[in-house]
């Protein structure tokens, strides 16, 4: 029921977020920057730490493709990097080309299906880990929890400027769903430590992307004392906790 729960919040983050509407301000929005050095931070402090443990995890299985993966459990946060990476591309060169054709600054139906169907397997992930992480505990999972609702806040903004009202009316019932899908996954379908390790190792390199693909643009125009506040804290509450 806890994790019930704890998903039940994440899914309604993307659910309400839209009615945040200061979080469109240009210059950027200090609580978005604060978000995303939250999000960061638990990346650094909290997921590359356990990704280390995992390598050694990986390094003792027999199962081939995660030994195939022996001395790289680093690539798969690689992976997850550029496979985000990719879709921002995507979704921009869409923008674009929509714009050079006398249309509307959206992208176009295919990418908009791609863009979202790939970030609710994200989701699913997200909601699967809910359940199964490196770390148990109440303490563990709330701290998941913050990080994650605050990386939620930031892929929003970032998906409905791409999106616009397509994203309010559809694609943020796709993702809220995701991720109670990927919860009842996580309750009924035990994973092995060594796929963990990979699953945690590619969330990583998607959160990195996603924060910081928002925060380095220069248009954006960035609060860094926001960013560098969020990081800070967090990673206090993590190393401390």
């Amino acid at each position: 029921m806890l994790y019930f729960l704890f998903a039940a919040g994440l899914a309604i983050v993307h659910l309400f977020s839209g009615r945040l509407r200061f979080l469109d301000s240009i210059p950027r929005h200090r609580w978005l920057s604060f978000a995303g050095g939250a999000s960061v931070a638990y990346v650094f402090v909290h997921i590359f730490p356990e990704l280390s443990e995992g390598q050694h995890t990986v390094e003792k299985t027999n199962i081939f493709i995660l030994g195939f993966l022996e001395h790289h459990v680093y690539l798969i946060a690689l992976l997850g990097f550029a496979v985000f990476y990719g879709l921002e591309q995507l979704a921009i060169v869409s923008r674009r080309q929509n714009l050079e054709e006398g249309n509307a600054d959206v992208t176009s139906q295919e990418v908009f299906w791609l863009h979202i169907g790939s970030f609710a397997a994200y989701n699913a992930l997200i909601g699967y880990l809910v359940v199964h992480r490196e770390e148990p505990g109440w303490l563990s999972l709330f701290f998941f929890f913050m990080a994650m609702a605050l990386h939620f806040l930031v892929n929003d903004h970032s998906l409905r400027q791409h999106h616009k009202s397509t994203y309010d009316k559809l694609g943020r019932w796709v993702l809220a769903s995701a991720i109670l899908v990927g919860w009842v996954m996580g309750v009924a379908i035990p994973i092995h430590k060594p796929a963990l390790a990979v699953l945690f190792a590619f969330l990583a390199g998607g959160i990195i992307l996603n924060v910081i693909k928002e925060e380095l643009p220069e248009q954006r125009q960035s609060k860094f004392w926001a960013f560098a506040l969020g990081a800070v804290g967090y990673a206090v509450l993590l190393v401390f906790s």
